[in-house]
């Protein structure tokens, strides 16, 4: 197990009022935010399978998701064990157990839009390690 802290602020500083422009091909990209609020980025996983995904992760706060674009599947961990849930267009997603992701289409093919805190600690785990010992 690892535990990332992340404090404010934890995004670049742009310009107000003008196009942002995420990098393609990046797995994480935190594009904006508020300082001590909210941050705001794009997620576009390489792993193009389940099988791929040896961690997750879990954040001590919830984390909102948005299908932009291709397809795009979380493996979440709860009671129940490992779960694959494929984002949809236009349906948002708060995640707060642990999670990772894929795009089943091929490296970076699929993107969501992610909302969460400035301020906050990551806990990573083997996938196993989640199912185990209970999400």
């Amino acid at each position: 197990m690892r535990v990332v802290h992340t404090r404010p602020p934890s995004f670049p500083t742009v310009r107000a009022d003008a196009l942002l422009q995420p990098k393609a091909a990046q797995v994480w990209q935190v594009v904006c935010g508020d300082a001590e609020h909210w941050r705001a980025g794009v997620y576009s996983p390489a792993m193009t399978s389940k099988e791929q995904i040896e961690e997750l992760e879990r954040h001590d706060c919830p984390e909102l998701f948005l299908l932009l674009q291709g397809r795009l599947t979380l493996l979440i961990a709860d009671s129940g064990g490992v779960r694959e849930l494929e984002l949809k267009q236009g349906e948002p997603v708060l995640v707060s157990s642990p999670h990772s992701g894929f795009c089943p289409d091929g490296p970076h093919t699929g993107s969501a839009f992610v909302v969460e805190r400035d301020s906050f600690d990551t806990e990573y785990r083997k996938v196993g390690e989640w199912t185990t010992r209970g999400a």
